[in-house]
């Protein structure tokens, strides 16, 4: 956050931080000037990972399809 933001850090959470998590607040007592905030670090939340057989189907796929690629090249390439 800037430091000169336009009306204060109160300001910088109504806009970004209140949107996103409404229950928020700012202790005031532990405010410190000049510290970052890791927004990502607190808030961040991971997609969860594609299952081992989603993975094993995408890549079979790309295989047969780049085999068929192949076999067109090799073919064209032989007249």
């Amino acid at each position: 956050m800037p430091l000169l933001e336009e009306g204060g850090i109160e300001a910088f959470i109504r806009r970004e931080v209140l949107p996103y998590t409404p229950d928020a607040w700012i202790n005031n007592d532990a405010t410190k000037i000049g510290y970052e905030i890791s927004f990502t670090r607190h808030f961040y939340k991971p997609q969860p990972l594609r299952t081992l057989a989603e993975i094993s189907a995408d890549i079979l796929a790309v295989e047969k399809e780049a085999e068929g690629l192949l076999d067109d090249l090799l073919r064209g390439g032989a007249k």
